[in-house]
C-alpha cells in the first residue's frame, strides 16, 4: 500500500500486508479481507478490476461470467468501479482465431470493460482488423507510446494516450503503455508500409530512454491536468529478456506513477512494491494468464492504495454466461470434427509442467517441424516455439485441437535460402538459451523465436555469449564470428547427416510469419525467392501430415524429442 497524503502510513502498511497475502489464498478469504479493508465511508472508495493475457480463455477458471458477476457485486458497494484489460485478450484459442478477435471483443463488451491496452497479440490479425475491433469495442483503447510516421491516416487514430476519470472529487489518470516488442512478437510486416519501411513504432530506441521519456511526458501532462493518481496499464512484463522494456525498468526510470498494472510475461504478482527514480513507492501487479486470477486495485477515500488477486468467485453472470455459450455454439460443431488420432501426449511443457517449447527441443516441436518439411518436400523446416501454443492430447484429435496448437492462421511457405542464412537464423533463435532449462518453477532463457527444427541437427554452446546484434525494433542485423551454434548438419536422402555448407543452397519450409514478415526478428529470409507462397493454413499442415504421411495416427516415434538440438 502507498499513501499520497490522504491517510496514515501505518494503517496503509497493515492493509497491504493483508491484501498481498490474500492474493495467494482462496477467493472467499480474499474477498473478506478486501471488504474489511474498506473504510466505513466505502462508497467513496475506488475499485479498479484488471485482467491481462486472457488469451481467449473466455470460460476458464473465474471466466468472463464470473468477472461480470464480481463486478456487479462491487458496484453494490461503491459506484466507483472501473474494469480494465492490459492486453492479449483476443488471441490464443480458436474463439479468437475463427473470428479474428471479434468474438472476444463482443464478450468483453457484455462484461463492461472501460479501458484496454493493445498487447502484442492484439496486432496478430493486422492493422485493418485491429482498427475495426477498436471501433467495435465499448472499452477505450489506450496507448501513449505508439506513433505513426506514414502518409495518410493511421489505423490506430482512435487510440488515446490516456484518459482521466473523475470519481467524485478524485481524478485518476489511466495511461496505456504497449511493449516495443510488439513489432517482433506479432508480425513485423503489419507495422510497415507497402515499400517495406516501418511506419509504426513504440518509442523503442535509446536503450529504453525513448519509452521512459514518452511515458514521463504523458504522466506530467496528466498531473498538469489535475490527476490525483496515475495508474499505468502496461503490456511490458518482467521477463529478463524483455529488458530494457520491462515494467520494472519503466518504474525505475520515471516518476509520478502510483500503480502499474501489467501484462505480457504472464507473471502472477499480487503486489510488488518498487521505487521510482525519486525513491517513491510504486505498486506493481499482474494476474498471470487465462483467468488464473483477476486483479483488484483499491484507492480508498483516505488515500491508501492496495492491490490483490482473486482466484475465483462462486457466482456467474447468467446473461454473460449465456452469451458466451451462444458464441461457442457458432463454431463448436466444426471444431469437434475428428482430425486424427495420437497414441500419446505431445506437449509444449517438460515432465515437470514447465513450458519448454521456447528454449528446448520438444516432441510437439519435432512433430510440427516435421509436418512443414514433409508436407512441403523442403530440405529443412523451422517453426518458432512461440507459435506452438497448446498440447496435442492422446486419443482423438479434433480440428479445434489443431487450431489451438497453431492459432494464428499463418500459411505454409517454402523459400530458397543460403546455408549462411540458416546459421544466422539459428544463432538468433538461440541467443537467450541457458545451460539449465528451468529453475524448477520457471523456464530459463525463453524466447518465442526459439526454433523447433526438422531436417537438421545442431549444438548450442551456452558458455559462448551471444553476439547477435538487433536494431531498435528487435530485428536481426548481424552476429559476430564467434557463435553459440555449431556442428549444424543437414539430413541427406539416405538418412545420414552432412555438415551444412554456408555457401550451399537449401529449400526451407516455414510459414509466412517467419519467412515473409520477419516475425521474431528473422529478417534474413524476407527477400528470398519463394517456391511456395502462402499455401495451406498452418493447422491444416498438421492435419495433412497426420493423414498423408502418418496414416492418420501419431505414433511412438514422437514419444520423446529426437535429439536434434543439443544444449551444452
Amino acid at each position: 500500500m502507498k499513501n499520497r497524503g490522504k491517510g496514515t502510513e501505518n494503517a496503509g502498511s497493515r492493509k497491504i500486508g493483508k491484501v498481498r497475502m490474500a492474493g495467494l489464498l482462496s477467493a472467499v478469504i480474499l474477498l473478506s479481507v478486501l471488504l474489511c479493508g474498506f473504510n466505513t465511508d466505502s462508497q467513496k472508495d475506488i475499485v479498479i478490476l484488471y485482467t491481462n493475457d486472457v488469451h481467449c480463455a473466455v470460460d476458464d477458471e473465474m471466466g468472463y461470467a464470473g468477472l461480470a458477476a464480481y463486478k456487479g457485486f462491487m458496484e453494490e458497494k461503491t459506484p466507483y468501479v472501473t474494469l480494465v484489460d492490459c492486453g492479449d485478450a483476443i488471441q490464443g484459442d480458436v474463439i479468437g482465431m475463427v473470428s479474428e478477435g471479434k468474438y472476444p471483443v463482443e464478450i468483453m463488451n457484455r462484461v463492461g470493460y472501460d479501458f484496454a491496452v493493445p498487447g502484442n497479440h492484439e496486432f496478430d490479425y493486422g492493422m485493418e482488423q485491429l482498427e475495426g475491433l477498436i471501433q467495435s469495442a465499448d472499452a477505450e483503447y489506450l496507448g501513449c507510446n505508439i506513433r505513426y510516421s506514414g502518409t495518410g491516416n493511421s489505423a490506430l487514430d482512435l487510440l488515446k494516450p490516456y484518459q482521466i476519470v473523475s470519481y467524485g472529487d478524485t481524478e485518476v489518470a489511466f495511461i496505456g503503455v504497449c511493449t516495443p516488442e510488439s513489432i517482433t512478437d506479432s508480425t513485423p510486416a503489419y507495422f510497415m508500409d507497402d515499400s517495406g519501411e516501418f511506419v509504426y513504432d513504440f518509442y523503442g530506441g535509446g536503450g529504453g530512454e525513448g519509452l521512459y521519456g514518452r511515458v514521463q511526458e504523458t504522466v506530467d501532462e496528466c498531473r498538469g491536468k489535475g490527476a490525483d493518481y496515475i495508474v499505468v496499464l502496461s503490456h511490458l512484463g518482467d521477463d529478463e529478456d524483455s529488458a530494457p522494456f520491462r515494467s520494472i525498468d519503466l518504474i525505475e526510470n520515471t516518476e509520478g506513477v502510483d500503480v502499474v498494472l501489467d501484462g505480457h510475461s504472464h507473471s502472477t504478482i499480487p503486489c510488488r512494491i518498487l521505487e521510482d527514480k525519486m525513491g517513491d513507492e510504486v505498486l506493481l501487479s499482474s494476474t498471470g494468464t487465462k483467468f488464473s486470477y483477476v486483479g483488484q486495485l483499491i484507492i480508498t477515500s483516505d488515500g491508501n492504495l492496495m492491490t490483490g488477486l482473486i482466484s475465483d468467485y462462486p457466482e456467474k453472470d447468467e446473461a454473460v454466461e449465456s452469451y458466451i455459450g451462444e458464441i461457442q455454439a457458432r463454431f463448436e460443431k466444426h471444431m469437434e470434427q475428428i482430425a486424427g488420432y495420437s497414441d500419446l501426449l505431445l506437449s509444449v511443457s517438460d515432465q515437470d509442467g514447465i513450458r519448454a517449447v521456447r528454449n528446448r527441443e520438444t516432441n510437439i516441436g519435432d512433430f510440427c517441424a516435421d509436418a512443414y518439411r514433409m508436407v512441403s518436400g523442403a530440405d529443412i523446416a523451422l517453426v518458432n516455439g512461440g507459435g506452438i501454443r497448446a498440447d496435442i492430447p492422446a486419443g482423438d484429435i479434433t480440428v479445434g485441437d489443431m487450431i489451438a496448437v497453431h492459432p494464428y492462421g499463418n500459411t505454409l511457405c517454402v523459400a530458397e535460402v543460403q546455408g549462411q542464412e540458416i546459421l544466422d537464423a539459428l544463432e538468433l533463435a538461440c541467443r537467450a538459451v541457458c545451460a539449465e532449462a528451468s529453475d524448477g518453477a520457471n523456464a530459463m532463457g525463453e524466447n518465442g523465436g526459439f526454433l523447433q527444427v526438422s531436417g537438421i541437427t545442431f549444438k548450442v554452446d551456452t558458455s559462448v555469449e551471444s553476439s547477435v546484434v538487433l536494431d531498435d525494433n528487435g530485428m536481426f542485423l548481424s552476429c559476430g564470428n564467434v557463435r553459440r551454434v555449431r556442428d549444424v548438419k543437414v539430413l541427406k536422402e539416405d538418412g545420414s547427416y552432412a555438415a551444412l555448407k554456408p555457401d550451399g543452397t537449401y529449400t526451407l519450409a516455414s510459414h509466412n510469419y517467419l519467412l515473409k514478415q520477419g516475425g521474431d526478428g528473422f529478417t534474413m529470409f524476407m527477400d528470398n525467392p519463394l517456391l511456395l507462397d502462402e499455401g495451406m493454413l498452418d493447422y491444416q499442415v498438421l492435419i495433412t501430415y497426420i493423414h498423408g504421411q502418418l496414416g492418420g495416427s501419431i505414433g511412438s516415434e514422437y514419444e520423446f524429442s529426437q535429439g536434434r538440438i543439443l544444449v551444452e
